[in-house]
């Protein structure tokens, strides 16, 4: 019984070290905005109702949906999923909580260099993260143009 005992205390050692290098690497690698984001998202998630939605896969294999709940010609809601990385996470929620309040001609003028700035910078191997989520917002704004000729 000791040694289980002695088995599960090395194991729960192991774990807390190698979540505290993890950690380490993440804060080294992404601005605290990029973790706050990534690691608790406001806007990650489906609407059973959305006034349109769009669903982009990117180069890198991630996908991202996102959904839109109109107040007339206004954004009063959006939500979004991802399969994707961290960044990818963070970029789908800082735009997600971006467009809310917005008018879609506002929305649709959001380029991913805004969402990397809000992010206070992404590495160069994550920046396309930002652009999959503008392509997803501009695929749903595209979807309810072709839906509704606005």
């Amino acid at each position: 019984m000791a040694d289980q005992s002695k088995r599960n205390s090395d194991f729960d050692q192991f774990v807390t070290q190698l979540q505290q290098e993890i950690d380490a690497q993440e804060r080294a690698t992404y601005s605290a905005k990029v973790i706050e984001h990534s690691h608790h998202p406001t806007h990650f998630g489906r609407m059973d109702a959305p006034d349109t939605w769009g669903k982009v896969q990117g180069w890198c294999g991630d996908m991202m949906e996102m959904y839109l709940c109109l107040d007339g010609d206004g954004i009063r809601e959006a939500t979004f999923v991802t399969d994707g990385c961290g960044p990818t996470l963070a970029c789908g929620n800082v735009l997600s909580s971006m467009v809310e309040g917005l008018s879609l001609a506002e929305a649709s003028c959001i380029m991913p260099e805004v969402i990397i700035a809000a992010l206070d910078g992404l590495p160069k191997e994550h920046e396309h993260c930002a652009e999959l989520a503008v392509s997803t917002l501009q695929n749903a704004l595209f979807n309810l143009r072709g839906r509704d000729n606005r």
